[in-house]
């Protein structure tokens, strides 16, 4: 089963975003240290709630639940991703993809492209670096041109695109003077190189090159079982149409269809805690961002009405009284209420579980 389904735009309030703390411009690198998320003064004309990705793979370090925490907030929303993250021969090599990149234009996210500049050796393996940092110089330097931008995410996020064979040639400079420095093997540059002379040297070939990554990612994912989660109905691809013609390709953990609907089910796992942890519910979060703004949903050129869940599961010792507790929980179930989706905790629906 394939669904196929487009987005217009994005209407959707959040209520479960932490508070952000504030940080002054020349503090930028500390405040990188300590927060996933935070508000940054820029100057005096100009304030950013800022989030930052440990990989620009999407299903590490949940980048998702680090953007979640930014929508609240009123004016400009940027987020770092680095162009690459190499860990070292022993570790992952991750590049980003396009889908990511528009993903982040659809909910009004500004994207700084950026490389890691520094790092350690992770003393645990003969080749694997640790602590990778920044090039915050460069960060500066993109934030300024954001605060004086005039246009919307979506024109800044395809200006960024076009630099970013430059920027992927400053990552790979930067891991050679960390190899030699460290003295520690990363992966091959002939990949890396490859990409450069052949994908990024405009920006269809990288968008085009980036799709066919996403789709057979999806194919992979869909015939998988992740830990952090507990499903009974069938897993399913999902491909997402945007108002440009670009394509997200993800995996629907639990689909049901019933009569004319069809349930689009995110589920979130834990094995040992009263609840999944906030990160993993905020990344199912932003997965109702996307299927509550789902239009012309179709199965083989038929249409579906369609209703999205967020499903939270836990193991045996689920302590209903002690959940009840959770503020966490309240702003979560008004959230689902305000934005027309529903949240189940071991098949109990929040809503009445918490009244």
């Amino acid at each position: 089963m394939n669904i196929f389904a487009e987005i217009e735009g994005i209407q959707y309030t959040p209520f479960a975003c932490r508070t952000l703390k504030e940080y002054n411009l020349s503090n930028l690198e500390d405040a990188f240290k300590k927060n996933a998320t935070f508000i940054l003064n820029f100057d005096k004309n100009n304030k950013f709630a800022l989030s930052w990705w440990v990989s620009p793979k999407r299903t590490r370090s949940y980048p998702y639940a680090r953007v979640y925490d930014s929508l609240a907030f009123q004016g400009k929303r940027v987020t770092v991703i680095p162009v690459l993250k190499d860990e070292g021969k022993d570790g992952d090599r991750d590049f980003i993809q396009w889908d990511t990149i528009s993903l982040m234009s659809l909910l009004g996210v500004y994207v700084i492209i950026s490389y890691y500049k520094e790092a350690q050796k992770n003393l645990k393996f003969e080749n694997k670096i640790t602590n990778q940092k920044f090039d915050f110089e460069h960060i500066k330097q993109e934030l300024r041109a954001i605060s004086s931008y005039q246009s919307d995410a979506l024109h800044w996020n395809i200006s960024q695109i076009e630099k970013i064979k430059e920027i992927t040639e400053k990552a790979l400079n930067s891991y050679r003077k960390i190899s030699k420095k460290l003295k520690v093997e990363l992966h091959s540059d002939e990949e890396i190189e490859r990409r450069i002379k052949e994908v990024l040297t405009e920006k269809n070939s990288f968008i085009n090159y980036s799709r066919d990554l996403a789709e057979k990612a999806q194919i992979r994912e869909s015939r998988t079982i992740q830990p952090k989660e507990r499903v009974n109905g069938q897993k399913v691809q999902i491909t997402i149409k945007n108002y440009l013609g670009g394509y997200y390709f993800f995996t629907c953990d639990e689909v049901i269809i019933q009569n004319d609907i069809i349930y689009l089910i995110e589920c979130k796992h834990s094995k040992r805690s009263i609840l999944p942890s906030k990160a993993d519910i905020k990344d199912g979060l932003l997965k109702m961002i996307l299927y509550t703004n789902l239009k012309n949903l179709k199965i083989n050129d038929r249409k579906f009405q369609h209703c999205a869940i967020l499903k939270l599961t836990t193991s045996q010792s689920f302590d209903s009284d002690r959940v009840k507790k959770l503020d966490f929980l309240g702003k979560i179930q008004i959230e689902s209420k305000q934005n027309n989706f529903s949240v189940t905790i071991n098949n109990l629906d929040l809503e009445s579980l918490i009244k």
